[in-house]
């Protein structure tokens, strides 16, 4: 017995590299924060404001002067859980469930920008996991349903049943896509919280905790998303949005100092 010491100890030396191996790419510089109380589970722009989104409230900011002029506040009751949202013409659309009940749940939360009024919810009622993004792009909504491992899991699907839905103006399902494991493992034991389709046309996706991001593909064939790289970004995971306006500046938030972040992205 003593005999297997030393080899115990070496395997564990030998595994510590591997782990080391897994820390994420350099970060992206970051261009301008903005203090934000509701910078908990994301955040929005349409180039000149910038939406913070917690669960069941949002602020609107100006971009120049990182002054709230609107903020939205709703009963918990009704809004448990907003995760991500995005700026559709006047609307800001955003993607809402029931997290952590289960059974999962869904909708859809549409907002006017302009007076920051609820406008209407759509309910999409029990579906392949919880609705934690949602981003508009070559004229279909684009939605990811999260999965876990744990807390706000359905019994029977972990992290690797998280999914892409490419969704009609109803909100319909058309088509859906699993997410590559390489990108799994590094949701786990989380799922995706960020997704937001670029100027150029390319998707990107960001976990739950991780400085990082995955530029992601449809697939030729098959039902898997192709990635194509990862990208260190300044801020620990959460949903994401592209700005409109600005070319390669991504928003993002630390929830920590309740703040949204804009940052340059590089090309590749």
């Amino acid at each position: 017995m003593p005999r297997l010491l030393p080899t115990i100890a070496s395997l564990l030396l030998t595994l510590a590299p591997v782990h080391a191996q897994e820390s994420a790419p350099a970060p992206a510089p970051i261009t301008l924060r903005l203090s934000a109380v509701e910078a908990h589970q994301g955040v929005a722009s349409d180039g000149i404001h910038a939406y913070a989104i917690d669960n069941d409230r949002i602020g609107k900011y100006v971009i120049a002067t990182g002054k709230r002029i609107a903020q939205w506040q709703g009963e918990r009751r009704l809004f448990p859980h907003m995760n991500s949202c995005t700026v559709a013409g006047d609307d800001l659309v955003c993607a809402a469930s029931n997290y952590p009940k289960v059974p999962q749940t869904s909708a859809v939360e549409i907002f006017d920008t302009r007076t920051m009024q609820h406008r209407r919810t759509v309910s999409l009622g029990f579906g392949p996991g919880s609705l934690t993004a949602l981003d508009r792009h070559d004229g279909k909504w684009w939605a990811v349903y999260a999965n876990y491992a744990g807390k706000g899991g359905e019994p029977g699907r972990d992290y690797r049943y998280t999914v892409l839905a490419r969704l009609n103006d109803a909100f319909q399902q058309e088509a859906a896509w699993a997410f590559p494991a390489d990108v799994l493992a590094r949701f786990a034991p989380f799922s995706c919280s960020g997704l937001s389709w670029s100027n150029d046309g390319r998707l990107y996706a960001t976990g739950h905790d991780r400085p990082e991001m995955y530029e992601l593909a449809l697939p030729a064939a098959g039902s898997e998303l192709e990635l194509r790289r990862t990208i260190g970004i300044a801020t620990p995971g959460q949903a994401i949005d592209w700005d409109p306006v600005q070319a390669g500046r991504l928003w993002s938030i630390d929830r920590q100092a309740s703040a949204m972040v804009a940052s340059i992205i590089p090309d590749r």
